[in-house]
């Protein structure tokens, strides 16, 4: 079952797709496998970065979301 949940976030976060919920889901997906101890915790913590810093940085130009919602320019 986790395993599965697991697909389904990559998927999403391979297709640019709701990027802040799955970036968070993956988050949750990979401090579970640390603190059950099902996983290597170096990989599940590294992994859990990625997804928490792609969570912050948003969808890139081509993903869904920015074809769905518009791209947002952040300027300085």
């Amino acid at each position: 079952m986790l395993a599965g949940v697991a697909i389904a976030v990559g998927g999403l976060l391979l297709f640019g797709l709701w990027t802040p919920f799955a970036a968070a889901a993956e988050v949750f997906l990979e401090l579970w496998s640390v603190f059950s101890r099902t996983a290597y915790y170096e990989s599940s913590i590294l992994l859990a970065a990625l997804a928490a810093s792609l969570g912050m940085l948003g969808p890139g130009l081509w993903s869904i979301d920015a074809r769905l919602f518009g791209r947002r320019r952040v300027d300085f």
